[in-house]
């Protein structure tokens, strides 16, 4: 055995657990609000739509500012931004925790949203400089986890807290996660830092041959934007009415309908994990990606015809929640070969921040799009929107892959 192979695996190990459990906690912060609602609306004289506003405002922003962090990363280096982005979602939980008024809650919403934005950059610009090829698709299911996660650990944990003291507690005690993140996160600085300077140098080096803005003018590029934003506005659909949806077409009670969500998010953290075995081996990522979302999609459609027996509720919801899964570390390995085959390494930190602001703008305006049909009473075509966009969601997969590859081609011939 390789001397030099445990201690770069153990290297290996540490930076995608550090850079996990930051997206754990940019995951956390998504829903901190959320959970609150009840609170806030209840102190503050809220609408549903006011409160709504409240995430359109942190979503709006993470996507605006996710862009340009990108190229703050590939100037300064990702450990920096890193460090603030924490910095800023602990300064949106005190500020939480001192609200007296919305005009602050949505100040929280705002500097909450700027603290998010700056992780895929951040944390993408870091493992794909510091992690070994061979494990970075089980780098890419490890980030995606922890998102998962944070996701589930938010709720629990705000809404525990609201219920034994007050909301106002809550944003203290958030808070104080992020800070504790943080002073992990800086007492391990040093396995972070070589992945700093070798962005920096990497990007001094080729600055020149690479326009700051040129990655714009790629389609590839933008055939991600349009993957993420597709695939996000889908899970917006689900993660914000799917138990209203399901109450409707199947006629189960809130307990079930909320499972339902449930499910799906534990089908998904299981699929990345397989993913991140498949994403390894497999040289045609948007192949694995067609096959997922094609799974989930054709899930999607049976559970909008109505036919699904009450029973198959959860179980269709775990496979829905599986496929969509599994096509995650594939898509992050399909956007570093897009990356890399027309920009190399220095553009990094610009082409994730670029294409993951889809996310965050499908998350944004995915209730904007499809709560209207909810309201016309349309619950089963809002299933089959589903099935639509993760179709749609392959199909620009399944272009990237194709461009990436023909770019590798050329590059051979030449």
């Amino acid at each position: 055995m390789n001397p030099s192979a445990s201690p770069a695996l153990r290297q290996d190990v540490e930076v995608i657990g550090l850079v996990g459990l930051a997206h754990g906690t940019s995951h956390f912060f998504h829903l901190m609000l959320p959970p609150l609602f009840p609170w806030l609306m209840r102190d503050f004289s809220l609408s549903y739509t006011e409160a709504g506003l409240l995430m359109t405002v942190f979503f709006v922003v993470s996507g605006v500012g996710q862009a340009i962090a990108g190229f703050v990363v590939d100037r300064v280096g990702a450990r920096p931004v890193l460090f603030f982005g924490i910095g800023l979602l602990s300064a949106s939980g005190i500020l939480l925790g001192l609200s007296g008024s919305y005009p602050m809650l949505l100040l929280t919403a705002g500097v909450a949203g700027l603290g998010n934005s700056i992780f895929h950059p951040a944390d993408f610009t870091l493992l794909n400089h510091r992690v070994a090829g061979p494990r970075l698709g089980h780098a890419f299911s490890v980030h995606g986890l922890s998102g998962n996660l944070g996701w589930a650990a938010a709720p629990v944990f705000m809404a525990g807290i609201a219920s034994l003291s007050n909301w106002h507690v809550s944003g203290f005690a958030a808070a104080a996660v992020g800070l504790s993140v943080l002073a992990i996160l800086w007492m391990r600085r040093e396995v972070l830092a070589d992945a700093a300077r070798d962005v920096v140098t990497q990007a001094t080096a080729e600055r020149n041959a690479v326009s700051q803005f040129g990655f714009l003018q790629s389609g590839a590029v933008w055939l991600c934007f349009s993957f993420f934003f597709l695939t996000t506005a889908a899970f917006g659909i689900l993660q914000n009415y799917s138990p209203a949806i399901l109450g409707r077409v199947y006629g189960v009670s809130l307990v079930v309908a909320t499972g339902s969500l449930t499910a799906y998010l534990l089908g998904s953290a299981t699929g990345m994990i397989a993913g991140g075995f498949l994403a390894a081996k497999s040289e045609h990522n948007e192949r694995v990606i067609a096959a997922a979302l094609g799974l989930s999609a054709t899930t999607a459609v049976v559970l909008a015809s109505g036919s699904a027996a009450v029973w198959m509720l959860l179980p269709l919801m775990i496979v829905m929640g599986f496929g969509v899964g599994v096509a995650g570390p594939n898509r992050d390995l399909l956007v570093r070969r897009a990356a890399t085959s027309r920009f190399g390494r220095a553009a990094f930190g610009r082409v994730y921040g670029f294409v993951y602001s889809g996310l965050d703008t499908g998350l944004a305006l995915s209730p904007l799009l499809f709560g209207p049909l909810l309201d016309a009473g349309h619950f089963q075509e809002a299933l089959a929107a589903v099935a639509v966009l993760q179709v749609a969601a392959l199909a620009t997969a399944w272009r990237v892959g194709g461009a990436a590859r023909a770019v590798r081609v050329q590059e051979g011939h030449a």
